[in-house]
């Protein structure tokens, strides 16, 4: 698993799910204009700007859209990596980490790094 114990532990209430495409209307509110597309979407209120009355909600969400990876990845392999890459930016959405942040954590994933392994990671071999 590439996303250590310690973070695993803490995502909470938050639900993934694959959609086919994102919409049109979508792609205009993020004003991302053709040929750029989205691989993923991340919806939810990030756990650092939680309050003690954010409990008791609907779980927040992680989009992947199937066509935009498929059509930009050439094999299997550029598929998996465009899924885990886009899943590590939008689980830090959740964690509340800045763009600069997961651009760091996305240039660590590439060189094949992790985020550091937890000693109770050890258990899950």
């Amino acid at each position: 698993m590439l996303i250590p114990k310690r973070f695993r532990r803490e995502m909470q209430n938050l639900a993934l799910v694959v959609e086919k495409e994102p919409s049109p209307d979508l792609l205009r509110d993020m004003e991302i204009e053709p040929p750029d597309s989205l691989y993923g979407l991340y919806q939810g209120t990030p756990l650092t700007e939680r309050g003690w009355a954010d409990g008791n909600a609907l779980p927040d969400t992680i989009t992947l859209f199937q066509r935009p990876i498929e059509e930009d990845c050439d094999d299997e392999d550029e598929v998996r990596a465009a899924i885990g890459e886009t899943l590590i930016h939008e689980v830090g959405h959740y964690f509340g980490l800045s763009e600069e942040e997961i651009q760091e954590i996305e240039d660590l994933y590439w060189r094949g790094g992790t985020l550091g392994a937890d000693e109770d990671d050890e258990d899950d071999a």
